[in-house]
């Protein structure tokens, strides 16, 4: 399991690993070690270079936490607007490559107006943004494109999103989420059972660290960056024997992805922490943000979901419980499971070409 979750989604690294000790206070200082030696490495070595995206957009709009990225071909319209994972790795997860980009699938299919969040990494001044900071720059960015979008979420993105159209349902008019976990207790992933098993004074102690951040590129070598070929094939879903001059391009791409991390606040890590992982208060009817309560049973909007079947981050049960938690009526709830793992549900090529089309069909319906 452990190869798999650094492999198949280098971003798992977003969450401490459960490690067996005499106490709790043993382990931080045995994981403080481990991290001073990562950081006193990456400052003397290369870092990666910011992943460009493979689709040419323009900047739409910039915020001190995100910048708005506009791949728009028409200007009239319903907006669809992308939100991907504000975890350690860059938006690049959305557009990585020629014939591995949800952003040129979309496009591709139909969506002529299309906006992307990129989310940027936390400086030293942001290390107090909590969920309500972004789910506020979220609200700016929908009002600067219309104030009525299709909101696409995907991983972190998808509950980030299903709790905006919580709090703002005259805004969102479809909502697809694509590997969010959304019922932690609906069925344990690889990745929920990290987070179930590891005391919060770890990544309390992670936080404290980096002085209020999580520094992406440290945390990101605790977990290592020595990706199987094999992984990132498979991940990608191509053809391309190893070896080759076209898998060793994607491979490339690939590998600078993974290895250019963003720093997170510590205060919205630990709320993600405690009340998604920790709490499950989504589920729960719970939630809290921007000082109103997130009852998902008074949810009537159309959504699709997109789950992978072989997804050991967010199994597949932990996104299709919306489903039950939902006031949608059934007929406009659609949900289809993919032969895949979690990348691939972002980059793979055979998900990309057989599944999003679909995906786009629906959104242009008019119900």
């Amino acid at each position: 399991m452990d190869r798999y979750l650094g492999g198949q989604f280098p971003y798992t690294a977003f969450f401490w690993p459960a490690l067996v000790a005499a106490s709790a206070a043993q382990t931080a200082s045995s994981i403080a070690a481990h991290l001073l030696e990562f950081a006193a490495e990456a400052d003397g070595g290369r870092i990666a270079q910011e992943p460009e995206g493979a689709t040419p957009s323009k900047i739409a709009l910039e915020l001190h936490a995100v910048r708005l990225r506009d791949f728009t071909m028409i200007r009239s319209g319903v907006p669809t607007l992308l939100c991907p994972p504000l975890a350690l790795h860059g938006a690049a997860v959305a557009d990585l490559a020629a014939g591995h980009s949800l952003v040129a699938a979309l496009r591709g299919a139909g969506i002529e107006r299309l906006f992307m969040a990129d989310w940027r990494s936390a400086s030293a001044d942001m290390r107090y943004l909590g969920i309500d900071e972004y789910l506020a720059d979220l609200n700016v960015l929908v009002d600067h494109v219309g104030g009525l979008v299709d909101l696409v979420g995907l991983c972190q993105g998808g509950w980030l999103s299903l709790v905006y159209a919580g709090l703002f349902p005259a805004k969102v008019r479809k909502l697809v989420m694509a590997g969010a976990p959304i019922d932690i207790a609906a069925q344990q992933s690889g990745l929920s059972a990290i987070a179930e098993a590891t005391p919060l004074i770890m990544f309390q102690s992670l936080v404290n660290l980096g002085n209020g951040l999580v520094i992406g590129r440290n945390v990101a070598q605790f977990w290592g960056n020595d990706i199987d070929a094999n992984d990132i094939r498979e991940a990608l879903q191509t053809l391309q024997p190893i070896g080759s001059q076209e898998f060793t391009r994607l491979e490339a791409i690939f590998r600078n992805w993974n290895c250019w991390t963003i720093d997170v606040p510590g205060k919205y890590y630990l709320e993600v922490v405690e009340k998604l992982y920790k709490r499950n208060e989504l589920a729960s009817g719970s939630f809290v943000a921007l000082g109103q309560q997130v009852d998902l049973s008074h949810l009537r909007l159309p959504m699709y979901l997109l789950a992978g079947s072989a997804d050991d981050v967010v199994a597949p049960e932990q996104l299709l419980a919306v489903e039950r938690l939902v006031g949608t009526r059934p007929e406009a709830l659609r949900h289809e499971v993919a032969p895949c793992s979690h990348l691939s549900l972002f980059m793979g090529r055979r998900t990309l070409e057989e599944y999003w089309p679909r995906i786009v069909r629906w959104m242009k319906l008019i119900e």
